[in-house]
């Protein structure tokens, strides 16, 4: 399967179909994989590129810890668009990924077509609401330390059938990617000017308000509340996923 070299770290990638490009990235210990029971339905129409953060699935774990952080990941997405010769793409992705899709449109607005934000959450305005969100990850990376990838046995379903090859990329991408320094892709908001869907799932109780205060704060968004999902909304129900996603790629401007 295809690869990029990033500065000596390798990220593995995979293309289904043809048509205008549409990246998808993962959440935060989950893979490409995560996507697979979309892969019909979102490539019959476009070319779509899954792919594994560093640190995830089959991509490299390197032992730096500088080599995880935002603009690392981000420049991993602009690297793989470049690879698959696309100037432009529809940029989408789950929790963490949807975070990164949105810093991507931040630092690459003219490489979005449109975005496509699931069960995720824009940052934090508040230093003490960030605080907290970052002790957490800090204490997902020292339980990996710890007690490696058995930490994700008990995890949501998405997570709990990743393939890993290692804990220590896991945690380095907990204390690098996961953490949040700033309230910068949160004041992005009103100022995207691609067309946007926020999905989420009815029972992602934790993201629910994220998902109003996106909808209310981008220009034109859309937003679909799926019934009886939880975080990882496109395994719960794969099918209502489609259903709302699929209409939105069809109606996009040319």
């Amino acid at each position: 399967m295809p690869r990029i070299d990033r500065d000596g770290v390798g990220i593995y990638y995979e293309v289904h179909g043809e048509g205008p490009p549409l990246l998808l990235t993962h959440g935060y210990s989950s893979t490409s994989a995560m996507w697979h029971g979309q892969i019909d339905a979102l490539a019959a129409n476009h070319k779509l590129v899954l792919w594994d953060m560093r640190g995830h699935g089959q991509s490299d774990y390197p032992d730096d810890p500088k080599a995880y952080s935002e603009a690392q990941t981000i420049g991993d997405m602009a690297a793989i668009l470049d690879a698959i010769g696309a100037e432009r793409a529809i940029i989408g992705g789950l929790s963490l990924g949807g975070y990164m899709s949105l810093g991507f449109y931040r630092a690459h607005p003219q490489r979005a077509r449109a975005l496509l934000i699931i069960d995720t959450g824009p940052g934090f305005k508040k230093d003490d609401a960030r605080d907290a969100w970052n002790a957490r990850a800090l204490a997902t990376a020292d339980k990996l330390d710890r007690e490696g990838l058995d930490v994700l046995k008990s995890a949501t379903r998405e997570r709990a059938t990743a393939s890993h090859r290692n804990a220590k990329g896991l945690a380095l991408a907990a204390r690098g990617m996961l953490t949040q320094r700033d309230a910068k892709v949160m004041e992005l908001l009103p100022d995207i000017k691609v067309p946007s869907l926020i999905v989420v799932g009815a029972d992602d109780t934790p993201f629910l308000a994220a998902s109003d205060y996106m909808t209310a704060k981008i220009p034109g968004a859309q937003k679909v509340v799926i019934p009886a999902a939880g975080h990882a909304v496109n395994i719960d129900q794969p099918q209502a996923f489609v259903d709302a996603v699929v209409p939105f790629l069809k109606n996009l401007p040319r």
